[in-house]
């Protein structure tokens, strides 16, 4: 992960091309509680499978593609072939830190150290437990998009309830990451408004290329 201004994160994703329990290939299922993320198309082609407030959706990915989502939004990624994708991320390191929460079955978001278990990759075989994860992150997927589908949005409410509940004892990490990065470079550009206003302009000085 490269941290850009404004406290975003950026990331080149390869999308899994194995195929899952209902015999689409793609990414593991999952939410994002407090970051907005969006796409970039880079190559290929595929499908965003959503579930939110909308209902259940789905959004043609191809080359140039710009696709973005708030917090909330369920998302699964298909890939239809050589999907790659610029991520790019509110709240950088929120995401790595348990803000992505996947959408396994509901006995397994109920217990916190289950939960951490099968979202684990064994160093003995990492490429088995992300297909592991995935499968099960997508048996999760295809439950909640058939009761959306029965019941409406609302049939989200109880995979909301069990994600929030699994990352309670993180938020005082987060809200310090959220401290230190994205509220931190809002407070920097303030400060930059503040001293245009008064005529400086000494930080432009400190402009540089990374």
């Amino acid at each position: 992960m490269t941290v850009f201004p404004g406290g975003t994160g950026v990331t080149h994703l390869t999308v899994y091309d194995w195929t899952g329990p209902d015999g689409l290939p793609g990414g593991s299922a999952h939410v994002h509680l407090v970051c907005t993320e969006g796409y970039v198309v880079l190559e290929g082609r595929g499908r965003l499978q959503t579930l939110g407030a909308d209902g259940y959706a789905e959004t043609p990915l191809t080359p140039l593609t710009v696709a973005w989502f708030a917090p909330g939004v369920v998302h699964r990624l298909v890939n239809d072939g050589g999907l790659k994708i610029l991520v790019v991320m509110q709240n950088a390191g929120l995401p790595e830190a348990g803000d992505a929460v996947l959408t396994f079955p509901p006995e397994h978001l109920a217990d916190p150290a289950r939960y951490r278990a099968a979202a684990a990759l064994p160093p003995d075989d990492p490429a088995g437990g992300a297909r592991r994860r995935k499968d099960l992150a997508v048996d999760g997927f295809v439950r909640l998009r058939a009761a959306v589908e029965r019941d409406g949005p609302d049939a989200l409410a109880d995979f909301y309830g069990q994600a929030a509940a699994l990352v309670r004892d993180q938020l005082p990490t987060w809200r310090g990451r959220w401290r230190d990065g994205p509220l931190a470079a809002a407070t920097a550009t303030g400060e930059q408004l503040d001293r245009l206003a008064e005529g400086g302009f000494h930080h432009l000085h400190d402009g540089e290329v990374t």
